[in-house]
């Protein structure tokens, strides 16, 4: 089975295998997603379709990966219908240095601090370093961004792609699996924070913005385009964490 492209480096949970299958390595990425907080006890799994759409891998793979997982007991399938996430918790599994539940334990501010100063750095790196298929990567995942309109789950799964394949192209692996655990911060708040009216469409305009300058291989604007995404983000993820109900931000 083909296994580059998006899938060659892709965190496996507990870091227990060094090679897999493009299948297992699927399976890995999307009991990443739940893990997180992406997506939730409930969900309709995206469709084979978008899903090998985004992943860059084929339809078989991903079925084959939705029946690993629902032999875990992580999805349920169910004859004529989408699959759904199951009634599980796995906040508690690494998705790479660190479980979601340690990283939420920090304050909004402290890791909004942490983004702008490392991961502005490794995008900086990534200018030099991308490659024209990285780029090509990322158009495709624009183009499924669009697709997903204001579906919010859908367009975080195409979002998540977009910062991984960017943040790869730095080549320092520790920094990248630092960035992608602040990535994950309060995916719950940001959940929310995406749903609101407008906001996928601001964020694909920010994505649009970062991919020409990527494509320009203009190191200010890239970093000025995505200190301004990283504006963004902190103030919807503040506003949404300020809107929840005050048991729950006690809870938090």
């Amino acid at each position: 089975m083909k296994t580059d492209g998006i899938l060659n480096q892709v965190p496996t949970i507990g870091r227990a295998l060094v090679r897999q299958t493009a299948r297992d390595a699927v399976a890995d990425k999307l009991t990443t997603l739940i893990a997180m907080g992406m997506l939730r006890p409930g969900d309709e799994l995206p469709s084979e379709r978008e899903l090998a759409h985004v992943l860059n891998v084929s339809r078989e793979t991903v079925r084959g990966a939705i029946q690993n997982l629902a032999a875990k007991g992580f999805v349920e399938v169910s004859q004529g219908s989408r699959s759904r996430v199951a009634d599980v918790d796995l906040s508690h599994l690494p998705v790479t240095i660190a479980a979601p539940s340690a990283i939420d334990r920090y304050d909004l501010e402290a890791v909004h601090g942490a983004r702008m100063l490392v991961e502005l750095d490794v995008v900086r790196q990534a200018v030099a370093r991308i490659g024209e298929d990285t780029i090509a990567k990322l158009e495709t995942l624009l183009e499924a961004q669009q697709a997903a309109g204001s579906d919010t789950m859908r367009f975080l799964i195409c979002d998540r792609e977009f910062h991984l394949e960017i943040y790869r192209a730095a080549g320092n692996p520790l920094l990248i699996d630092f960035v992608i655990d602040l990535y994950g911060y309060l995916m719950d708040q940001r959940r929310q924070a995406m749903a609101r009216s407008g906001a996928t469409a601001d964020s694909y305009a920010d994505h649009v913005e970062i991919v020409e300058a990527l494509k320009r291989r203009d190191e200010v604007a890239v970093v000025d385009a995505f200190r301004r995404h990283l504006t963004r983000i902190y103030e919807t993820t503040q506003d949404a964490a300020a809107r929840r109900p005050a048991f729950l931000r006690e809870k938090a």
